[in-house]
């Protein structure tokens, strides 16, 4: 199955800043497949023979802990469960923390965004802040109007400057 993508948006899981969520026994996205079966999350049995069976609810397609690696959730054709009217045409990453993102996970998210933006060149990068609705009708979606604070970055501002670490963003 193919889908067309044109969005890729980046999350942030809501947890501690620069504390590892995965552990020796299980990976970021397994914890993050356990808050999303509490919330009713469920993937389609036939994804499950594709990819990670192991993940019958996670609604993103990665999921990058604060060491920098890099684990699949969904399938990338496989239609995610992170951005609400977004979800047939876009990819979910999410970064473990709330506001402030290792150095290993900004590299991480370079890295895989670069790789993203090669495959799917006209998909746009947003954070899941960004598809909050404009409340206002001005053409800016402004802090009062975001449904969501996540990513706990401005993803425009972190674009602009050439994807590195923003200032004010990195856990040290």
């Amino acid at each position: 199955m193919s889908r067309t993508i044109n969005c890729i948006v980046i999350h942030c899981s809501a947890s501690a800043n620069g504390r590892q969520l995965g552990s020796p026994t299980k990976s970021a996205a397994a914890v993050i497949d356990i808050w999303h079966a509490q919330r009713g999350f469920k993937r389609q049995p036939a994804a499950l023979t594709q990819l990670n069976p192991h993940l019958p609810a996670i609604g993103y397609h990665f999921v990058l802990d604060t060491d920098g690696s890099k684990h699949t959730g969904r399938g990338i054709a496989e239609v995610g469960a992170h951005a609400q009217g977004f979800n047939a045409q876009s990819i979910g990453i999410c970064l473990v923390g709330t506001s402030r993102f290792t150095r290993a996970q900004w590299d991480a998210l370079h890295s895989l965004v670069k790789a993203l933006k090669a495959q799917y060149p006209a998909a746009r990068v947003v954070g899941h802040r960004d598809l909050s609705p404009d409340k206002d009708g001005d053409g800016t979606v402004e802090p009062g109007e975001w449904l969501k604070t996540c990513p706990g970055f401005n993803v425009a501002d972190w674009l602009q400057g050439g994807l590195k670490p923003l200032v004010g963003s990195l856990q040290e």
